[in-house]
């Protein structure tokens, strides 16, 4: 086994002081919100893998799809002596298939937040790739990052960020993510990242409605989180999940509603919620070719490659910088 003997050092629960403070000023604001990286305790992380298995969820088939049709041919765009760092990288399934393709990779440097999660992966990717050195880091990606110092020099540094989590930010918060994943890749370095595609209504809000209700539970566990960690009284019962995609700005939108007036005790702040009243708690933006190659212009950026899934339902872009 080759994983290198870096720390994993666990930021996935912020000082409760600190977490206090963020849900405080969530729930004060007008109209309520949360932050989505919420969700992903160690039980969030366990319900987003069943979310992925539903059969309405055809996210995580369609880029499994591509990258078994197309990963030697990205391969061989990204060219040997590559550094993968990769944002978010869960349990890592879409990865080994890439890994798979690279010739000579230099390391896998997997960020993520929760860190059961990367030391699972850890472990599973050290079984595939017994000679790959790894990297990890429990941190929020979102913030600066220290990256580890490569075993050796790099040709390139790519910034793999899977999944459809860039259109969880706004195009704002999204074009500033790119633009740190532009400074940490380097002159010569690349972005590779998964943006779903613009579809029927109906296909869409099925993937975040299953009929399982996996996607309901996930949500409402960021309340069942903040009971646990902050010592708040939500009853679960008396809130419900809907997502309900918002075409004019491309994007499911996902709400817990309350489900009678009640009041929450959140620190020593008692928090009123009307009936019916929502609070967000996550975008999902969808993107047509244009609107993604848009979105990287303003982070300096040019798409120079696309890759689809046979049924067009999902895309993986390679990004550089702009001439």
């Amino acid at each position: 086994m080759s994983v290198q003997a870096y720390a994993v050092r666990d930021e996935q629960r912020p000082p409760d002081n600190l977490l206090l403070q963020v849900v405080q000023r969530g729930l004060r604001s007008q109209p309520k919100r949360l932050p989505s990286w919420l969700f992903y305790d160690e039980q969030g992380s366990a319900l987003f893998e069943q979310i992925c298995e539903q059969p309405e969820y055809y996210l995580t088939r369609a880029e499994i799809a591509l990258l078994n049709q197309h990963a030697g041919e990205i391969a061989e765009v990204l060219g040997p002596d590559v550094r993968l760092v990769e944002y978010g990288s869960g349990h890592a399934i879409k990865t080994r298939s890439l890994l798979e393709h690279l010739p000579t990779p230099v390391a896998w440097v997997p960020i993520e937040l929760s860190s059961e999660p990367l030391r699972h992966s850890m472990e599973r990717m050290a079984g595939y790739f017994p000679h790959l050195p790894i990297q990890p880091l429990a941190v929020d990606f979102t913030r600066p990052l220290r990256l580890p110092v490569p075993p050796r020099a790099p040709r390139r540094t790519v910034v793999y960020f899977p999944g459809s989590t860039i259109g969880n930010f706004e195009d704002r918060e999204a074009a500033q993510l790119l633009r740190k994943m532009r400074g940490e890749m380097g002159d010569n370095g690349g972005i590779l990242v998964g943006a779903d595609l613009k579809k029927d209504r109906a296909t869409i809000e099925a993937a975040y409605n299953d009929r399982a209700g996996v996607t309901s539970a996930f949500t409402l566990n960021m309340l069942a989180r903040l009971n646990r960690e902050l010592g708040c009284n939500f009853d679960l019962g008396a809130f419900r999940h809907r997502a309900h995609y918002n075409a004019m700005a491309g994007r499911i939108e996902t709400h817990i509603l309350s489900e009678r007036e009640q009041r929450v005790r959140v620190g020593r702040l008692q928090v009123l919620f009307r009936e019916e009243e929502a609070m967000l708690v996550e975008y999902s933006c969808k993107y047509s070719p244009e609107d993604f190659a848009a979105l990287a212009a303003t982070a300096g950026l040019a798409v120079r490659h696309v890759w689809f899934d046979p049924e067009r339902l999902f895309s993986l872009q390679y990004l550089t910088r702009a001439v």
